[in-house]
């Protein structure tokens, strides 16, 4: 497989995952305003980082991404859906996602709860009706089972959970690296552990590629805590300091900015050290952790 330019392949991730996923929701025989609603959140974009992750592992093993675009799909929505209810009231109360008013601003609360529970749903539906000849049965099951694990009460849901009673808290390092890798570390680990599943990665590939994956998943979110007091609303599209508002103990409470960024960048190294002896395919893996590094936004 020939290699392109990681700026054309992360390009081309997205445009893929942006019309697949759009046509996967207009195709459902829903209520036409819930339909809309999750249109809604899928189409306000954003980087597509996990469907570019599961797609850069299967180019490390030769795969194309075909094989993987259902799961990336799904993948993003239940990302999305995971927003839609974060912005809630009850929960973090913004006005703003990705630069547009949140889901609920514009379809009131109760739309936005089911917007968020079609996706959830809907993205186990995908998985299952996936076909390709490279994906077999016991595979979709695998994927299904690991996805639910990710997504659910052992892993982001408790993520959420954990992040909402530790408001107002000073929390020890392991309670922050706790959220951290529940709330957000999971569905990125996720989107690497499908890639491998996908390509029938070994034993030992697998391991490497979920340790590269959980420095990654951390230093994806330090870099948020980093963005939340340094980003600017116009580029981040959701105001900043709202760790702050929300008395949220983060990276750069529990140490300086200028610390929080050594971390960062020791994390990144070790990502990047956990999959080079493996001598795959892994430029655009090792591409997506300076693009983690150094996002803004």
């Amino acid at each position: 497989m020939s290699s392109v330019t990681f700026q054309a392949f992360s390009k081309e991730s997205k445009k893929l995952v942006d019309e697949k996923v759009l046509e996967y929701t207009a195709r459902l025989e829903c209520p036409s305003v819930i339909r809309e609603a999750m249109m809604y959140s899928l189409e306000a974009g954003g980087k597509r980082i996990r469907p570019m992750l599961l797609f850069a592992t299967l180019h490390a093993f030769r795969k194309t991404k075909d094989i993987g675009l259902p799961i990336a799909c799904a993948l993003e929505m239940i990302h999305t859906y995971s927003l839609i209810h974060d912005d809630l009231p009850s929960m973090d109360n913004d006005d703003l996602r990705r630069g547009k008013p949140t889901n609920h601003k514009v379809f009131g609360e109760a739309m936005a709860i089911l917007a968020g529970d079609g996706l959830l749903t809907y993205a186990f539906q995908i998985i299952a009706e996936a076909r390709h000849e490279s994906v077999t049965d016991s595979m979709k099951l695998r994927l299904v089972r690991e996805l639910a694990k990710a997504a659910g009460p052992e892993g982001m849901v408790a993520g959420q959970v954990a992040d909402m009673e530790a408001e107002g808290k000073k929390l020890s390092l392991a309670e922050l690296e706790y959220i951290h890798k529940n709330k957000t570390g999971r569905l990125l680990e996720y989107s690497v552990l499908a890639g491998a599943i996908l390509a029938n990665a070994t034993e030992e590939q697998l391991c490497a590629l979920m340790q590269f994956a959980a420095y990654l998943g951390l230093a994806f979110q330090i870099q948020d805590d980093i963005l939340d007091i340094e980003g600017t609303e116009e580029l981040i599209g959701k105001p900043v300091g709202s760790d702050i508002q929300n008395e949220k103990s983060t990276y750069t409470t529990l140490f300086t900015a200028q610390e929080a960024k050594g971390i960062l960048n020791e994390t990144i190294q070790k990502a990047q050290q956990a999959i080079i002896p493996l001598g795959l395919q892994n430029e655009y893996l090792l591409a997506i952790c300076d693009l983690v590094a150094k996002r803004n936004h």
